[in-house]
């Protein structure tokens, strides 16, 4: 189909939920895209942080063929090889405190799941999250997002939830109370802005949660299975989160999320959640391979270096528009003055694709494998169009 043809089928049978660019990705090798007309782009999207091993890895390829020849679908009420395989492989790599897991098909399945399991373990119904958080837009996982547009349009979401400024403990401490059942966050903020949390901050929040019988829920929904730098970006602060929800990178792109649960939250009663295709044995085995694919090749450690080199030649830039650069390993985010979505257009015509976390910031998510040749060439693009574009101005 030319390009024409798929936009125009796209417009008139999608949802109209998607406003998608006018670009119709076909293929994708590493850290590469090409598109229905043959243009190749640098990825820096990696599918908003789902591609980590980088995209069609030979391992993953094989693991999802082999999977196919046996068996795709396997109801919970039976047991499976490839989901205990895939059980016994997330508890291993899983920071410390957290032995069990629950397997489902997103991010914001997974938010779900915790909210579900946390007032069950506690008898309690209040949730803390923070402002400028995204958690997902089912209506619980919506309902602990702060973002008013998404929001506004269902109310009445989920009661009780209680939103506080992110990085302010006293607001924390004021908030937490006997009806709290979890406090609900990102180590990294996403969608809001590429925010890393201060860890002195998240530890005393944690210690709040013990003290007052609520349960720390983080999301590493996108920083998880090492986008920043460590397997899991809680790890850079030594935290033990009693539900961690994970999704995106957990199975190299095919569609998977888990919760992970300590042992606050414990053995959870029969038939309390569910999940049809949750735990399938074909989503099983491509994160069994994504997982060993990362540790193989250091993936975290890989994304640690070239986080430092994609951030120091993103803060060489000098132009006027630049307001800040930040992030974690390869999470990296231009905050600029003016609207993003201009330059992201730019950017794709100079072959490379990025991503927005809100209005006014440009958010960088390459796949872990990039090299340093194409994070160069990523840096050069946006120098050329965040100065070319001041020059025109």
């Amino acid at each position: 189909m030319s390009l024409q043809r798929i936009v125009e089928a796209e417009k008139q049978y999608g949802s109209g939920a998607y406003r998608p660019r006018p670009i119709a990705l076909v293929r994708g090798e590493g850290a590469r895209l090409w598109d229905v007309e043959g243009r190749e782009y640098i990825d820096c999207m990696s599918g908003h942080g789902v591609a980590n091993v980088g995209h069609a890895h030979p391992a993953v390829v094989k693991a999802l063929t082999d999977q196919a020849a046996k068996l795709w679908t396997c109801p919970g009420g039976f047991c499976n090889d490839r989901r205990a395989e895939l059980l016994r492989e997330l508890v291993r790599i899983a920071p410390d405190g957290l032995e069990r897991a629950f397997l489902c098909n997103s991010g914001t399945e997974a938010i779900e799941g915790a909210l579900k399991f946390a007032r069950i373990a506690t008898g309690r119904t209040r949730v803390v999250a923070a402002m400028r958080g995204y958690h997902g837009r089912t209506m619980g996982a919506l309902s602990a997002t702060w973002n008013r547009a998404y929001r506004a349009p269902f109310a009445p979401l989920v009661p009780d939830i209680d939103f506080v400024p992110y990085s302010r403990i006293e607001a924390m401490d004021e908030t937490i109370g006997e009806a709290t059942a979890a406090v609900l966050l990102e180590v990294v903020q996403g969608e809001g802005g590429v925010i890393p949390g201060d860890g002195d901050y998240l530890r005393a929040v944690e210690a709040l949660c013990r003290k007052r019988g609520a349960l720390l829920i983080l999301d590493e929904v996108q920083t998880g299975f090492g986008r920043t730098g460590a397997m899991f970006a809680c790890q850079h602060h030594g935290l033990r989160p009693d539900l961690l929800c994970l999704a995106k990178a957990i199975a190299g792109g095919f569609p998977m999320g888990a919760v992970l649960i300590g042992p606050r939250v414990g053995l959870l009663p029969a038939r309390v959640h569910g999940s049809t295709f949750g735990g399938n044995p074909l989503a099983c085995a491509a994160a069994v391979a994504c997982i060993r694919a990362i540790e193989a090749d250091d993936l975290p450690g890989r994304a640690a270096r070239l986080g430092i080199r994609l951030r120091s030649g993103l803060e060489r830039i000098d132009a006027p528009d630049v307001r800040e650069v930040r992030g974690l390993g390869l999470m990296q985010a231009i905050e600029l003055k003016t609207p993003v979505v201009p330059r992201l257009a730019s950017l794709a015509d100079r072959g490379v694709l990025a991503l927005p976390a809100g209005k006014m910031v440009m958010r960088f998510l390459p796949p872990l494998v990039i090299s340093e040749a194409e994070i160069d060439e990523v840096i050069d693009a946006v120098a050329a169009v965040l100065t070319e574009e001041a020059g025109d101005g």
